[in-house]
């Protein structure tokens, strides 16, 4: 197999089924990217061990795609199958997955000791001290469910939320209603008769001083925030 492939591969009762496709863009086609499948697919063959050459007969195609044409099959490989990954782009998906599951743990867990988030490189370290598993093409908030379990072995975790109350001027609201918006959920929300904006936000205790400081810039230090008890 030339090195300018890799495979998708598909297993139907114990029947494996791979073609040959172009790294760059099945991966882009598996994260989402709309990608016609000519500009994947490198050849209309499909192998039973595509690094061996061995081809399946078209019976077979026949019995699990209901066809015997094998540009069909190989567009249901595509769809269906699992890309193997080359080395390079499984260490890179793995990188960028682990720094986002570490983004989502410092914003939305505390330091139960001190009531603050872990700094991101603690979290790091402990990831590397537990050994954790990161699977490149599963969601990185899905994953940080069980990656918190296994990091409160080495690591104090507390998942606390909570509110606030924001005060923003008429001509900053808008702006500032945005960020609110990102940073967690709106609970109420009241425009006050001289165009100002009074709420209450709920958001992870993690991102408490990241917020202040994003309101800070857009209101020039005009924001009034309030920690509700």
């Amino acid at each position: 197999m030339s090195s300018k492939f890799t495979v998708v591969r598909l297993v139907l009762d114990g029947e494996r089924f791979e073609i040959l496709v172009d790294p760059k863009n099945a991966l882009d086609y598996k994260m989402g990217r709309q990608i016609e499948p000519s500009k994947i697919i490198a050849i209309d063959e499909v192998f039973s061990d595509a690094s061996k050459g061995l081809r399946i007969p078209v019976e077979k195609l026949k019995k699990f795609f209901n066809t015997t044409y094998s540009s069909e099959v190989a567009e249901i490989i595509l769809k269906k199958g699992e890309l193997q990954l080359t080395s390079e782009q499984r260490r890179s998906l793995i990188e960028e997955k682990r720094k986002q599951i570490i983004s989502i743990i410092s914003k939305n867990f505390v330091d139960p000791r001190t009531g603050l988030p872990h700094p991101q490189t603690r979290i790091e370290q402990a990831l590397s001290q537990v050994h954790v598993s990161i699977d490149p093409f599963k969601s990185a908030e899905e994953q940080a469910k069980t990656v918190v379990e296994q990091l409160r072995t080495v690591l104090p975790l507390k998942h606390e939320k909570i509110k606030l109350v924001v005060k923003i001027q008429s001509q900053f609201a808008p702006k500032a209603l945005g960020t609110l918006k990102s940073y967690g959920t709106i609970q109420k929300e009241e425009w006050l008769s001289d165009g100002s904006l009074s709420a209450i936000v709920e958001i992870p205790a993690g991102v408490h001083s990241s917020l202040i400081d994003k309101l800070g810039s857009i209101t020039k230090g005009t924001s009034e925030i309030t920690l509700m008890k």
